[in-house]
């Protein structure tokens, strides 16, 4: 043998580096997310501009609640993807889709909670109904 162990992780640099660096790339995305979300009536104060929304958010409590609740899913979601991807790197395994996956899942999660709060503004609300409405 050339003096490798059979049953030893086979190195992977490229994965390991994208792996990485889509984590990292992760990181700063829930940081800031995060924090916009725990600022949830500024934040969708943008978004419905954005969008051309007459009226500004007014659903404080419950934006409060989801943001917070969002924030969290945010958090649980990059730690888990991290763990995950971590022990698929130290034993070897293609790596890359964990961080891809997991982001795509937890953001799903995530826009699900924001989404609760914006569906029962009054000026979402109403803008939705203009546009249906044609």
């Amino acid at each position: 043998m050339t003096g490798s162990r059979p049953d030893a992780p086979r190195r992977r640099p490229v994965d390991r580096l994208v792996t990485i660096a889509l984590l990292a790339y992760g990181l700063v995305n829930v940081v800031v997310t995060g924090l916009s979300y725990l600022d949830f009536p500024t934040a969708m104060n943008q978004m419905m501009s954005a969008l051309g929304v007459d009226g500004e958010f007014t659903n404080f409590a419950q934006g409060k609640l989801w943001g917070t609740i969002a924030s969290i899913v945010l958090v649980a979601g990059w730690s888990l993807t991290a763990l995950l991807s971590v022990r698929r790197l130290r034993s070897g395994k293609v790596s890359w889709w964990v961080p891809l996956a997991g982001g795509a899942v937890t953001l799903l999660v995530a826009s699900i909670c924001a989404a609760i709060p914006l569906m029962n503004d009054p000026a979402f609300i109403d803008f939705v109904a203009k546009t249906a409405g044609g």
